[in-house]
């Protein structure tokens, strides 16, 4: 019989269902609040129990996404205050909502997965008993949709994560541990975004503008167009990431800090005729590289924005009449002008869109497991490198695509235990 253990040393694996009493987890405390490289802490702590609706995860590698850069610094949100608000005991919290692993344990009422199944997770947590979802309402609508290893506690960054049982997809076969579980939150976010907005999907022969195209959404984004049959036109700051856009299937490329773009930031006041007249001349350049780069003097039907104050009167601009921008962050400011002429005369929609619903993770994991989208692995960490991982993507120092922690996994290509 294989003894078991209260505690296993990470690059140990418990036999498969033993829950121990503890685990290694990366931690974030209040008093360590700050730059990323010093709020994670690996430390010893209990593991938890699943309830009767959640499934214990034996965590072999964990993506890496902003909303952890958020989580250590402590702002916009403490987290860890926010819960502790709502009755939550715990003085810590627990990053990390992107992760592939193994189930290691569920609750009494769990069916749709069992103890040994390789699994990778989504982030959208929700309580299933709201009315509005019961009477078969989107759970993204929810008050309840919260993001697990954000909002809610007990993410990827330890040797077991706690999620409620539809949090769980089969892991795609041909990938290994870290491939699989750097592309759910970004992939399903862009699947929602892209497909989701009726009448305003992706369609063969769409032109389709796709903001920082190499960066995680990106790479999922000009995937995604392309196997609708859609056209990308990807924007990225530098050159030399041309060469990746093309591959993931970009038609054209525009470099956004190309010397006739000088308008970026929040729009000029249309009163002010000298400034605002700069303003037109930099964002119809924008939109005549566009042209040229489409090779067909066309406007974009969908916009996929994610920086916000930076570009949201461009894409609202070149979108075109009856066209969609929609956006899911606001990676360079929340405070977004709008050109209300264009968008009420023009009859364009402008659409938030926060992740996605069950459904839209089996699709964007159907996808990845056809091999139509591709993960994007770029860095790959190992498990005390969190903070050093999350304070690269703070500094804009990570290779474009998606980054992963190596948890119980022993290398970048482990593919099974």
């Amino acid at each position: 019989m294989t003894e078991t253990k209260d505690l296993y040393e990470l690059g140990e694996t418990p036999p498969l269902g033993h829950v121990p009493k503890q685990m290694y987890a990366s931690l974030i405390r209040p008093e360590r609040f700050g730059d990323p490289s010093d709020a994670f802490e690996v430390e010893v702590v209990d593991v938890p129990t699943p309830e009767a609706n959640q499934v214990l995860v034996w965590v072999m590698a964990a993506g890496v996404n902003y909303n952890n850069v958020w989580a250590s610094l402590g702002t916009p949100v403490d987290v860890i205050g926010a819960r502790q608000k709502q009755g939550a005991q715990e003085d810590f919290h627990i990053g990390g909502s992107d992760a592939s692993g193994i189930v290691w344990a569920v609750g009494d009422s769990v069916s749709s997965v069992k103890v040994g199944d390789e699994v990778v997770l989504s982030c959208g947590s929700w309580d299933e008993s709201d009315p509005d979802i019961v009477s078969g309402g989107n759970p993204a609508f929810s008050p309840t949709f919260k993001i697990w290893g954000y909002e809610l506690n007990y993410g990827s960054f330890a040797q077991f994560a706690l999620v409620d049982h539809y949090q769980c997809f089969p892991k795609p076969p041909q990938h290994s541990w870290a491939a699989a579980s750097a592309y759910m939150l970004v992939g399903a976010t862009a699947y929602r975004q892209l497909l989701s907005w009726e009448p305003h999907v992706v369609n063969e022969g769409d032109p389709v503008l796709v903001w920082g195209a190499t960066g995680g959404l990106g790479v999922m984004a000009l995937q995604i167009v392309k196997a609708r049959g859609g056209i990308p036109i990807a924007v990225v700051s530098d050159e030399s990431k041309y060469d990746m856009c093309y591959e993931l299937g970009a038609h054209g490329v525009i470099n956004r800090k190309d010397p006739e773009f000088t308008h970026w930031g929040r729009l000029p006041d249309v009163d002010d005729g000298e400034a605002f007249g700069k303003w037109m001349q930099g964002v119809r350049a924008f939109g005549k590289k566009f042209w040229e780069v489409l090779g067909d003097r066309r406007s974009p039907k969908i916009v996929f924005e994610h920086p916000g104050e930076g570009t949201i009167p461009t894409s609202v601009f070149l979108c075109d009449n009856g066209g969609m921008v929609v956006i899911c962050a606001g990676t360079t400011g929340y405070n977004a002008d709008v050109d209300l002429r264009y968008l009420w005369m023009r009859q364009k929609r402008l659409q938030g869109s926060h992740f996605a619903t069950t459904e839209e993770c089996s699709g964007l994991n159907d996808m990845i497991i056809s091999g139509s989208v591709d993960p994007v692995l770029s860095d790959v960490y190992q498990f005390d490198q969190i903070g050093e991982a999350h304070q690269a993507m703070m500094e804009n120092r990570h290779a474009p695509g998606n980054m992963s922690i190596l948890v119980n996994a022993s290398d970048r290509e482990q593919t099974s235990i």
